[in-house]
């Protein structure tokens, strides 16, 4: 079990990183481009493809792929935390944890395999590439880009299933149920940005609050990690 919760929290960690490094790349090296906005059109972002494609391709794999792997083991290591003090809870929070994590990784290899044939297109068919893009870009939002809905349901198990156990800080449980409720209102038109920033922010201090609670209370041997993490 120790073994388990110590990987979790590194995973925990890494997910926190993954964010880190997303939102840096995004501002240095995407957004004054235009990609990443909803002004950027398809001719424009076939295009930015073509000429950074390696940059494109690393950040899919760590927002997506890298970020999805760790989700999984955080997400079991969880189950297994909770699961002698609120079984159900624990265990929809496993559900919904696998299949967010499922479909971040989806999304990822879905964009970068798509990626990869725009670009192939563009060489002959810019037009063509285009529409290409418009279309997979449309399926990767719908599995995972574009709403937050399975990874706020996801948190707001794990906090419930936290505060009745008392196996994670208090107020890192009303940080998930925040940062829930927030992920549910990014599918609201009108609250769909706020949401989002607040999903995606509140989620870097809480994978790393949650690594951090989860080593502690590893390392000090105690069962309670509130007591661990104060």
């Amino acid at each position: 079990m120790k073994d388990l919760q110590r990987f979790g929290g590194i995973a925990a960690l890494i997910d926190a990183a993954t964010y880190i490094v997303g939102f840096v790349f995004l501002a240095t090296l995407l957004a004054p481009s235009g990609f990443g906005t909803d002004s950027i059109d398809a001719d424009t972002a076939v295009a930015f493809f073509a000429g950074n494609a390696t940059i494109m391709y690393l950040w899919n794999m760590i927002i997506y792929v890298i970020n999805g792997i760790f989700l999984a083991i955080l997400a079991v290591a969880l189950y297994q935390r909770f699961r002698d003090g609120a079984p159900g809870l624990a265990l929809l929070s496993a559900v919904f944890g696998v299949i967010w994590a499922t479909l971040v990784i989806g999304s990822g290899m879905l964009a970068n395999v798509g990626m990869a044939e725009v670009i192939k297109v563009y060489a002959t068919d810019p037009a063509a590439a285009a529409s290409l893009w418009q279309v997979l870009h449309i399926v990767e939002n719908g599995l995972g880009g574009g709403n937050e809905i399975v990874g706020g349901v996801w948190v707001l198990f794990v906090s419930a299933a936290a505060l009745q156990t008392l196996r994670l800080p208090k107020f890192l449980n009303w940080l998930g149920l925040l940062i829930g409720l927030a992920g549910l209102g990014s599918t609201i038109p009108g609250l769909s940005e706020i949401g989002g920033a607040v999903f995606g922010l509140g989620f870097i201090v809480w994978f790393a609050w949650t690594g951090i609670a989860m080593l502690m209370d590893r390392t000090s041997g105690t069962t309670d990690a509130a007591s661990a993490a104060g």
